[in-house]
């Protein structure tokens, strides 16, 4: 009968670890990339969707936020933000149908979405672009702040 415990108590115990353990990984989880995709439509200025390429001739379409910044948003608190909201969609539409590679792909906040750092081959890193055309402000956590005049910026 000790024996039978032993291995019963050794059975559930093992069990427990193979079913919180990659439970518990998966928060911390990040694939450094890089995943080859294929961008397929613009979300908005700092969210793309993608059909990346998991394993060989296994794909998954997500959506995919940009890491390191945030844009305004379409449906903005006034024309100022909405107008940059697509002028930031618009510059990331260049690029719908183009390979693209993803890096550092992790959980995001928000459920349905991950983020990740897109790159693009000849454009370099989608964030960086987005910055450098002034469609975009970094953004790495916390409140974000206002993009019409007359509001103070918050960090």
């Amino acid at each position: 009968m000790r024996v039978f415990q032993y291995f019963f108590a050794l059975s559930v115990w093992c069990s427990s670890i193979a079913v919180s353990g990659p439970t518990a990984a998966s928060a911390a989880e990040v694939l450094p990339g890089p995943i080859p995709a294929t961008l397929i439509r613009v979300i908005d200025g700092d969210t793309v969707e993608v059909r990346a390429r998991i394993w060989l001739g296994q794909d998954v379409q997500v959506a995919v936020r940009l890491s390191g910044i945030d844009a305004a948003e379409r449906r903005g608190k006034c024309p100022e933000e909405r107008a940059l909201a697509e002028a930031a969609t618009d510059h990331l539409k260049v690029f719908e149908g183009s390979a693209i590679s993803l890096l550092g792909v992790e959980p995001d906040k928000f459920g349905g979405r991950v983020q990740a750092h897109v790159t693009h081959q000849m454009a370099g890193d989608l964030s960086t672009s987005l910055l450098n055309a002034g469609l975009a402000r970094a953004y790495h956590g916390g409140r974000r702040g206002s993009w019409c005049s007359g509001v103070a910026l918050r960090d």
